[in-house]
């Protein structure tokens, strides 16, 4: 007979240390799982260092068997989600477990049992910590490694998630866009967009005094633009903040192409480096001299992937033959700045898989879906 299984909430740091090197126990035979960086890990679920928490609060679960951890699940209330819903909604993520049915029913079970007791009647998952983070499981493309800020999984994740009663409440989808694309399809919506006076397409201003009021000015049409997105909620002034600190360092500015319509920003699209193509080799370490790698990878050689995590055009204009060239015409301009400077592939993700109308520009543009991310939800 098998050792009993233990779950116990994470407090102390030998607990918080088998927390973040458990994942590199389940995914040592997995050659397309990328470790992540483990001091920023560390980082991310500290409430001094995460704005997440000032709007949220959460607890940590580790299962031991034998004195080996062997899973994790966190489960967490956003209260802007419930502010904004009112469906008495928690989630669960950063599920993480041997392929065991016994471990993935505790570990489910411990964060259902949290979640009910703080009131909640449905919980949705995985969702590690909102859907601006690490939103979904993989259950389609197994077979490349993920890009910055997507999540990966191996393939049992999905039958032992199923067999606990999880059904699909929304599909998130994965695009390749690499320069091989047939770009014929939208060339003449995205010319007659630009042959129109009244609209500009301009980078991104990235010196200090405006950089700023740009950020907000993006954020302020991701607000218009994914309003009535499933399960959207917007970012916090804090969140914002974390955010601007974080491009700054990662964007140069043909990264960013804002398009204005009658003086006006309406659109834009951006692309971030694939950091995870520059750490994939670290096993986690930042120091003492991968920090000097990273900086080297990023700045001087260069990155030949990157990722398109961000696209809006202002609700007013979603429907028109013109926002669908603004679309056409900032996805193209990342494109064309990204790949003439070496990146040979990319990703534009995610994409939820009921947004038909921007789901048909991007395919349009001839990007092909090749990775899915399902989100799961069960009664409480």
């Amino acid at each position: 007979m098998s050792a009993p299984i233990e779950i116990v909430t994470v407090k102390s740091a030998r607990q918080w240390h088998d927390f973040h090197h458990l994942p590199f126990k389940i995914y040592a035979d997995d050659p397309n799982w990328v470790p992540p960086l483990l001091l920023e890990r560390k980082f991310h679920f500290q409430a001094r260092h995460n704005p997440y928490f000032q709007h949220a609060h959460a607890a940590f679960f580790l299962a031991y068997q034998g004195g080996e951890p062997v899973g994790r699940i966190t489960a967490q209330i956003d209260r802007l989600h419930l502010e904004r819903y009112h469906d008495a909604t928690g989630h669960f993520g950063f599920i993480e477990a041997i392929d065991d049915p016994a471990v993935f029913t505790a570990l489910l079970r411990c964060a259902e049992d949290w979640l009910r007791a703080q009131g909640m009647k449905r919980v949705i998952g995985p969702v590690s910590f909102s859907l601006w983070d690490q939103p979904g499981l993989l259950v389609e493309g197994f077979d490349t490694p993920p890009y910055v800020m997507m999540a990966h999984a191996l393939p049992y994740y999905q039958r032992q998630i199923e067999q606990k009663g999880y059904r699909k409440v929304e599909d998130l989808i994965a695009y390749r866009y690499g320069p091989q694309a047939d770009a014929s399809k939208f060339e003449k919506l995205r010319a007659r967009a630009l042959r129109n006076p009244e609209v500009k397409l301009r980078n991104i201003h990235m010196d200090k005094a405006r950089f700023r009021g740009e950020v907000d000015m993006l954020l302020d049409i991701i607000n218009d633009a994914w309003s009535d997105n499933w399960g959207y909620v917007p970012m916090t002034r804090a969140e914002i903040d974390d955010l601007a600190g974080i491009l700054k360092l990662l964007l140069r500015p043909g990264d960013v192409v804002i398009a204005e319509y009658q003086g006006k920003p309406v659109a834009f699209t951006a692309i971030f480096p694939n950091l995870n193509e520059a750490i994939r080799d670290f096993k986690g370490r930042l120091f003492p001299f991968n920090w000097i790698k990273l900086i080297w990878r990023m700045k001087v050689r260069g990155l030949k992937t990157a990722r398109m995590p961000m696209m809006g055009v202002r609700k007013a204009l979603q429907a028109s033959s013109l926002g669908a060239g603004l679309a056409v015409a900032v996805i193209f301009s990342v494109r064309e700045f990204n790949f003439s400077g070496g990146v040979q592939d990319s990703e534009l993700s995610w994409i939820l898989e009921r947004n038909s109308g921007v789901r048909h520009v991007i395919e349009m543009v001839g990007a092909v879906p090749y990775k899915t991310y399902r989100l799961y939800e069960k009664p409480l």
